[in-house]
């Protein structure tokens, strides 16, 4: 590998003749959700870092060849012990750095179960209301997000019924 400015940018490239790999960056993509149970939220307590000791709307990380939609269904599952299915994009925080971070927030439809933490990554779990809320330690970012999901007058970002590639992987979404 050689770094050369490629797009204009300084990038590591294959040197040998018969490789055209480049390094484009180190990219994550996060998924959250908020499930909503009545009038009540989901929140977890972060167990570790970052943020050990607030409450958080679920989340995670996609897997490699995970569809996004699938990626939070698991990750809800598995932090909180509840079976919820994917719905409407609600938001999305960019976040460029060393380890450029994209998180897409899902709104999700509760489906059954009672909060369980998986006591590694959360270790307390429950439906919460705007008032429990209050006198609670929720960290800003999911503060935002659930602002976001009880005033928006959108109905967000949907998958589309339609997509232009019916026949591959991929999953579109739309306003």
């Amino acid at each position: 590998m050689e770094t050369r400015i490629i797009d204009g940018t300084a990038r590591r490239a294959c040197t040998a003749a018969n490789c055209s790999h480049v390094h484009w960056g180190d990219y994550s993509v996060g998924v959250g959700a908020l499930v909503r149970r009545d009038d009540r939220i989901l929140l977890v307590r972060r167990a570790i870092q970052p943020g050990k000791g607030y409450w958080t709307n679920p989340g995670g990380y996609i897997e490699q060849h995970e569809p996004i939609d699938k990626s939070i269904e698991r990750e809800v599952l598995e932090e909180a012990g509840i079976r919820a299915k994917a719905g409407n994009i609600l938001a999305l925080r960019d976040q460029p750095r060393d380890i450029h971070n994209v998180y897409i927030a899902f709104e999700m439809e509760y489906v059954e179960g009672e909060p369980t933490p998986d006591g590694v990554e959360a270790d307390l779990a429950g439906f919460f209301s705007l008032e429990e809320m209050a006198e609670m330690n929720v960290a800003p970012f999911t503060k935002w997000l659930i602002g976001v999901a009880l005033g928006h007058n959108s109905a967000g970002l949907e998958t589309d019924p339609e997509p232009a590639t019916p026949d591959n992987a991929s999953v579109f979404f739309r306003a």
